[in-house]
């Protein structure tokens, strides 16, 4: 099968309004080549891009959809959007957890469906926390942290390219995030300032699952393969040092909802030994 390329006949649907989406795609079943695009694992691949691609991956399981993983070295430049992870569906190309959703809904996977409008509610003000403070957090560590940056965001990203478009294209991204964090009012936040907002994220989810396996009902929500994406990654990626994982560790359902999900969804876990450190 031929790979996506950034510009071409396929359908960014991430562009495309639901109702038109679920014209085109809900008589369509889900084929057995579905594919995700993410960076290469490993030491290669970005905290927050790991965080995204979990998230979906994770989604994607829980409606019990099967999905061929493919790493690529320059998957954001395949992307229609820019953006990953992606799907390559049959003749679709969708990016992004909230678009790939609307696509899976239109095809009768949403497991959100069970949800009263209150739990609806709650569930797209839990979902907006967690990217205005864990997804944010992840940018900042990224690219404004200065010993982050030096030690792994630089090496990571520009691994891909040949000497000098390492560097070019690591400096050009650098100065995107720092300009959406001036944006969004973390220009001049300080890196204990955005510790102390990833503990008071963490603190208001622990508070929402209680002791239920999931956040909302006895069935999952795109909110618990979003909350995993990001605190999976949290807890289990090595950054300079072990501050940010150790915020997520504080709060013992918060590790046990991690650990839970992951041995329910992940295809490549050991049920019997969990990354995060919880047997």
């Amino acid at each position: 099968m031929q790979e996506p390329r950034a510009r071409g006949p396929l359908v960014d649907v991430s562009l495309v309004a639901e109702v038109f989406i679920s014209q085109i795609t809900a008589a369509e079943p889900w084929p057995e080549n579905a594919t995700l695009y993410q960076q290469l694992k490993g030491e290669d691949i970005l905290l927050s891009d790991n965080a995204a691609s979990l998230a979906v991956q994770t989604f994607l399981q829980m409606c019990d959809l099967p999905i061929k993983v493919v790493c690529r070295a320059n998957p954001e430049y395949m992307s229609p959007s820019g953006k990953v992870p992606f799907i390559h569906v049959g003749n679709q190309v969708v990016s992004e957890l909230g678009p790939i959703v609307q696509f899976v809904r239109a095809k009768g996977h949403s497991p959100s469906d069970g949800l009263d409008e209150v739990q609806k509610a709650e569930m797209k003000a839990c979902m907006e926390l967690v990217r205005n403070m864990l997804l944010a957090a992840e940018l900042y560590l990224q690219w404004c942290d200065e010993a982050t940056v030096g030690k792994i965001t630089h090496a990571r990203y520009g691994s891909p390219y040949p000497w000098p478009l390492d560097h070019i294209l690591a400096y050009q991204k650098q100065s995107e995030v720092k300009q959406k964090m001036k944006a969004i009012g973390w220009g001049n936040k300080t890196l204990d300032q955005v510790l102390e907002d990833v503990d008071q994220c963490c603190q208001a989810l622990s508070q929402r699952p209680g002791t239920q396996l999931y956040f909302f009902n006895k069935q999952p929500s795109k909110l618990d393969a979003l909350v995993l994406g990001h605190l999976y990654t949290i807890l289990t990626t090595q950054l300079t040092n072990g501050e940010l994982s150790e915020k997520g560790k504080n709060y013992s359902n918060l590790l046990a909802f991690c650990r839970i999900i992951e041995q329910h969804y992940s295809e490549d876990h050991d049920k019997g030994n969990s990354p995060i450190g919880l047997s």
